[in-house]
Order: C-alpha cells, then sequence, then structure tokens
C-alpha cells in the first residue's frame, strides 16, 4: 500500500475528548450575541427607541446615538474578553471576510488605551482590490467601504467582535451579496404591506422568513490529506464507485456514528452562544453526508447565521480530525449535496401569509400570496435558475435524486383543483350565491387540504410545503441570499402588478374588494395553470445544467428593467456579478483540469508504471521457468500488461489534449466564450481522463494505489 495512503489509514482519529451534554442548549443561548436585550443593559431607553425606530424606518443614525451604541458594544465585548473588533462582511467570492482591528490605541500623550467609537462602528474601508468585482474597480483602485448592518447583531467569535456590515465601491455599488439583499428585503416589504391592507388595516411590515437545511460530507482528515484532488477543488477528480454505495438507504436516519455524534455536540454547542438555533441533525442518503436545519427566523438574520455556521463547521471539522465538504459533488455515482431554501413571509403580527387562516377572508390572503409567488417564480424562471448554477452545481442538478434543471412548481393536485375551481369562478361581480359557495366549499376547505396533503416531490425545483415555498436547486456552498434576493424582487413586481390590477377592477368597474381580488387571481390562475398540469409535473425531462448559457438571463433587457426598477441592481452592477460568476466558472474547471493532469501524470500513471514493471518481472521469471511454452502461464499477465498500456496512453494524451484546450480558451478575450469554450472543449476531458483513471484503479494491486479509495473515505470509522 502506497506509504501516505497506509499511515493515515493506521492512524484514523478517534472520538475527540468532549464531554456530553450536561445542560440544555438554550441555557447559553445567544450568550456571545449583542443583541436587543444585551444593548438595553448598556444605553438609555430613549437611545434604544431611537436606534429601533431607525432599524424599522431605515434612516440614519446620528453620530451621538452611533457613538453610545459603539460604546456599548466595546464594553460588552471587552468584559466577554474581546480583543479586536471586524467589519464581517460577504464578498463575491462567496465567502466571509474580515479584517481585525484591535481596541488597543494610544491617546495624544502616548497612554494606552481602548477605543472603539461610532465611526469605527458604522464604517472601515478596507482593501477592496482582490476582491471579486466584475470590473466595478480596478486592482490600482482599492478603496472599498464596509458599512453597519443594524438589523444583524454584532457576536463575538474566538477573541473578536465580529459587526456584521455590507461592503460597496467607491462609487457605491455593491460589491457583496448583502447589499441587494437588503434592498430586496425593503421592497418586498413594500408591495407586500400594501396586499395586506386589503384584509388587515392594522399591519405595518412585512417580512421575509427563511429555513435553510444544509448538507454537507465529513471525511476523515487524515485519508482527506491523501486526495490532492479534494484537498485543492473540494471533490473527487478520479475514483471508482464502492461495490456498495447507498443501494440500501441504510445511512439515511441511521444512527449517527459517534465521532460524527460528538462533532454536532461540538457544532449544537457553539451554534447555540452565537444565536444559530439549530433544530435538526441527521445522516443523509448517501454515505459520510448529513444535513443540519434551523429554527425559522428573519431572512436576513438567516442569511448570516447559515454562512457563519459554514465557516464555524470547518473550524470544528479539524478539532475531531475531519475535512468538511461543501461541494455540490464530491462523490461521482452518488447523491450530491443542496442546500433546500424554505422561503415565506410573515407580517407584524406573527402571521405566516402563505399559511391558510381560519377564515375565508385569511385564506383569501393566503390565496392572493400563494398564486402571486408561483406567477412570479414562472414568469421569471430563467433568471431564477441563473442565480444557482455553478461549475459545481452543474454536477448534481438532475442526478442521484437532485432536483431537474427545468424550473417547475410542485404544488399537488388538491392544491392544483382549488385553483381550477377558482379559475372557473364567473368574470365579473359575483352573485351572494356564487360568493358564498366559493368562500365556504373551495377556499374554506384549504387548511383540511394542507393538513393532510401535503404532498411533496423530490425532484421538483420548487415544491410548495404547507405554509412556504421550498427551493431546491440551491448548491450546498451557495450563499443563501444569491436566489433569496431574486425571488424577493420577482415577488415584488409582481405584487405591485397584481395591486394595480386589483385597484383598476375597484375604480374602473366599481367592484367590491373580493369581487376584485378574485376576478384578479382568476386571470392570473389562468397564466400559470398550464405550467402546473400533472402530466408536464411528472415528465421530470432533464435538461444539462449549463451555467455559462443560463448566466446571460442576468442581463437579459427584462431582468435589468425588473432589478433598476426596484433599485435593487443597476445595469452595471448586473453586468459586473456577470462577469464575476463567468470568472468563478472558468476558474473551477481550469483548477480541476490542472489538478486532474497533476494527478494523472504525477500519481496515476507512475503507480501504473509500477505495477507494470511487477508484472513484467513475473512474466520474465515465468519465462526462465517454462521457456517458450511461458505464454500458457502467464496469458492473464500478459493481457493486464496490455490493458494497462492502453489506459496509460490514452490518459496521456488526454492530458496533452487537455492542456491544449485550456490554452486555446485563455487566448479568449471575451469571458463569456471563454466560459463557453471551457464548458464544450475543456470540461469533457474531466469525464474521459477519469474514465481511464478508475479503470487503472480496478486493475492495479491495491497496496500500490497512492490515494484513498471511495470505500475508505465514505464510510466514517
Amino acid at each position: 500500500m502506497d506509504t501516505l495512503r497506509k499511515k493515515n489509514i493506521e492512524k484514523l482519529a478517534s472520538p475527540a475528548e468532549l464531554p456530553l451534554f450536561k445542560k440544555s442548549l438554550s441555557s447559553d443561548f445567544g450568550e456571545n450575541v449583542f443583541n436587543n436585550r444585551q444593548l438595553q443593559r448598556y444605553i438609555s431607553d430613549h437611545a434604544f427607541k431611537q436606534m429601533q425606530l431607525s432599524i424599522e424606518k431605515g434612516t440614519p443614525m446620528g453620530t451621538v446615538l452611533a457613538d453610545q451604541i459603539a460604546s456599548a458594544m466595546k464594553a460588552w465585548a471587552i468584559n466577554k474578553g474581546a480583543t479586536h473588533y471586524s467589519h464581517w462582511f460577504q464578498p463575491l467570492s462567496g465567502t466571509t471576510a474580515e479584517k481585525h482591528e484591535s481596541f488597543f490605541d494610544l491617546d495624544a500623550s502616548g497612554v494606552q488605551i481602548e477605543k472603539f467609537d461610532g465611526e469605527q462602528l458604522v464604517q472601515q474601508i478596507p482593501n477592496a482590490s482582490s476582491f471579486p468585482s466584475g470590473g466595478i474597480r480596478n486592482t490600482f483602485e482599492a478603496r472599498g467601504y464596509t458599512a453597519w448592518d443594524p438589523t444583524s447583531p454584532a457576536f463575538i467569535y474566538e477573541n473578536t467582535l465580529c459587526i456584521p456590515t455590507i461592503f460597496v465601491s467607491y462609487t457605491g455599488e455593491a460589491l457583496d451579496y448583502k447589499t441587494p439583499f437588503i434592498k430586496s428585503l425593503q421592497k418586498l416589504d413594500d408591495a407586500a404591506f400594501e396586499i395586506c391592507r386589503y384584509f388587515d388595516k392594522s399591519v405595518s411590515k412585512v417580512y421575509a422568513t427563511l429555513g435553510w437545511e444544509q448538507e454537507f460530507f465529513l471525511i476523515d482528515k487524515s485519508l482527506a490529506l491523501t486526495r490532492p484532488d479534494m484537498m485543492l477543488t473540494g471533490r473527487t477528480l478520479l475514483g471508482h464507485a464502492p461495490s456498495k454505495g447507498q443501494e440500501l438507504n441504510d445511512h439515511y436516519f441511521g444512527s449517527i456514528p459517534a465521532r460524527v455524534g460528538l462533532f454536532f455536540q461540538d457544532l449544537e454547542n457553539e451554534c447555540s452562544a452565537l444565536g444559530i438555533a439549530i433544530k435538526t441533525r441527521h445522516n443523509e442518503v448517501a454515505p459520510g453526508q448529513y444535513e443540519v436545519a434551523p429554527v425559522f427566523e428573519n431572512a436576513n438574520l438567516a442569511v448570516d447565521h447559515n454562512i457563519l455556521m459554514m465557516d464555524l463547521m470547518n473550524k470544528i471539522a479539524l478539532r475531531h480530525n475531519f475535512t468538511v465538504l461543501f461541494h455540490e459533488k464530491p462523490f461521482d455515482k452518488i447523491n450530491g449535496s443542496g442546500k433546500h431554501i424554505n422561503w415565506s413571509l410573515n407580517n407584524n403580527a406573527g402571521i405566516n401569509l402563505l399559511s391558510p387562516g381560519k377564515t375565508p377572508m385569511s385564506n383569501l390572503q393566503f390565496l392572493s400570496f400563494f398564486v402571486n409567488t408561483i406567477a412570479a417564480i414562472l414568469k421569471y424562471k430563467e433568471l431564477i435558475r441563473a442565480a444557482t448554477v455553478s461549475a459545481s452545481n452543474d454536477l448534481r442538478i438532475g442526478k442521484n435524486e437532485a432536483p431537474t434543471s427545468d424550473l417547475f412548481v410542485f404544488i399537488g393536485i388538491y392544491l392544483l383543483e382549488v385553483l381550477e375551481d377558482l379559475e372557473n369562478v364567473s368574470k365579473g361581480k359575483l352573485s351572494p350565491e356564487e360568493k358564498t359557495d366559493l368562500k365556504l366549499n373551495v377556499i374554506g376547505k384549504i387548511p383540511e387540504i394542507l393538513l393532510d396533503n401535503t404532498d411533496r416531490n423530490r425532484t421538483a425545483p420548487v415544491a410548495f410545503t404547507g405554509n412556504k415555498f421550498e427551493f431546491r436547486t440551491v448548491g450546498a456552498k451557495s450563499n443563501c441570499s444569491k436566489l433569496i434576493t431574486v425571488i424577493n424582487a420577482v415577488v415584488t413586481a409582481q405584487l405591485i402588478e397584481f395591486k394595480t390590477a386589483v385597484d383598476q377592477f375597484i375604480d374602473k368597474k366599481k367592484m367590491k374588494k373580493d369581487d376584485a381580488i378574485f376576478n384578479v387571481l382568476r386571470e392570473t390562475i389562468a397564466t400559470i395553470k398550464p405550467e402546473l398540469s400533472i402530466e408536464n409535473l411528472k415528465e421530470e425531462e432533464q435538461t444539462p445544467s449549463s451555467t455559462p448559457s443560463q448566466l446571460t438571463s442576468y442581463t437579459q433587457a427584462a431582468s435589468v428593467e425588473l432589478f433598476e426598477g426596484l433599485s435593487i441592481f443597476s445595469k452595471r452592477e448586473l453586468e459586473a456579478r456577470l462577469l464575476v460568476d463567468l470568472e468563478a466558472y472558468i476558474s473551477t474547471i481550469q483548477i480541476e483540469s490542472r489538478t486532474l493532469g497533476d494527478l494523472a501524470r504525477n500519481h496515476i500513471i507512475p503507480t501504473a508504471i509500477r505495477y507494470q514493471n511487477i508484472l513484467i518481472e513475473n512474466i520474465q521469471g515465468l519465462k526462465e521457468i517454462y521457456g517458450t511454452g511461458f505464454k500458457k502461464y502467464a496469458s492473464e499477465q500478459l493481457i493486464l500488461l496490455e490493458s494497462i498500456s492502453n489506459y496509460i496512453a490514452q490518459i496521456n494524451e488526454g492530458v496533452t489534449k487537455m492542456i491544449a484546450a485550456r490554452k486555446k480558451g485563455n487566448q479568449l478575450t471575451d469571458f463569456h466564450k471563454r466560459a463557453l469554450h471551457y464548458e464544450s472543449e475543456v470540461k469533457p476531458f474531466l469525464t474521459s481522463i477519469r474514465y481511464q483513471c478508475d479503470k487503472l484503479e480496478l486493475t492495479v494491486e491495491d497496496s500500490l494505489w497512492p490515494l484513498a479509495k471511495y470505500r475508505e473515505l465514505l464510510f466514517v470509522r
């Protein structure tokens, strides 16, 4: 067995020394979060009310108030052992970023002080040159600004006070995911509020809620270190499927392995202190795959918590000698990892607007949001797809129980029948009898329908699951806000259109409010019903996911009009995001191509030649013993020798051609053309070269193979 592989298998980690829980998770929940409860301990009631008003109305905070809050944060953080602070933001690189500054400072006379004021709280100027900007910032124009997001509380991790912020260029364009996301949340609030007023005049605010389901793999770090592909790209670029994978479904919801259980306990402790309410943990379908999910919360906070938890998982995994894989398809021929995003709307009274109520009026409100959300998704489905595609997610979509790339919305047969009944409502004013029949026999029965018939189509990209829409095409390592910004925007546009149509029926046709809503809903249902038919839902035709082709939806005229009209993105920002995503696609395939070429020529081919030499020695020995009749006894060895030579030749030829294709693509200055070239001319070599390498894995003696195999990686001990 290869020396490194053998050594690392022999020293597989034992469970970490961690105490089992002796207290409730809720006992220290949020202890490292500077939430409202902590803030109220340090500032006056008047200042606290001013801050809440500023958050609710979006008005700027004055210098005096900012200084008071900064002073309170500093006192709290230092009391808990923090020595540094950092603006914590989410650049377009897909990870989080932070620049730590010490509280330590010197006054004018050189005396040591601890300084952190309102100016440092509200704004910082990090170096922005090395973050992806899509051409918004030149490399020599390094200045970029981070600005405090007071709607997401600061927290302490390790010894640093982390302050959630947005990240913008010197000229104000967004360089992150959070800035447009916050804008979309506000626009959605404005539009949904107007619809709520049809049903309840006391409503003052609507906010999106989010519950994410994070899938991931845990791999023993000692074994992962034998896989350069896993360490550099997050996935295995080669490796034959094990004789047993997920066929027996014995891992799904099975008993959590002891080492993994300790990892989860450690993770939940850390999450609890940071206010991340982890609710669920379980084994997923593939061996070595797991999932965690939290309690639903405000969408902005939920996004921050997800991206923070992913960072925590990487750090905590090291304590347990694990490597976390968030790649969407780290292993071939078994399930990949997604991040199901459950999106809904709540008003300030805590009412879920996508959940039917006890009265026909509340159910009519539910139908208004339910139907318009579906209409928005179907109208902008190409844009929604663009918000989820990537080089890594292309490998998952449409394969091994993953959702299809053809976007459709699954609502189940019973809700479809409700929409059909609504579509058949008489055009114009309803008679009292029609309205009573509709409310009692159709709308009034919605709670019963949802109670027992929340059918879930596993491969549907979007599904309505009782009181929320579940988006399943999001990749495991993606930032949730990338898709939810789009969902918020398209639903906002649809709700504005809906209100305009309802008001026209009320003003011009002198209809009562209910009649107007019924008429507009009927017309909307007529436009979406063809794409909701059961026949269409059962087809599930597989269209290969293509990131370069799909990304251009960002800059199509309809998308630009949508986002500019809502002041969420400018055309320049959309063009920048297209360029950032194209560059990421190219870089991903480029890195994978380079890594596979290195593995093939420096690991696989030399190993195959070493085994060939063993065979040659065996054949020569047989020849010495049996003379000219040796072939009778060496026939299998000769066949192996020839097949290995063929594999080596094909691998070497493939690597040579792949390098040439890469060089040709790099000469293209248009990034979209380069991405298309990488997709069509470079990416196929990743499959063909892998095929030959995997054949060698089955042929070469196991003790010689240099890389940990699937059977060793996937089954945690």
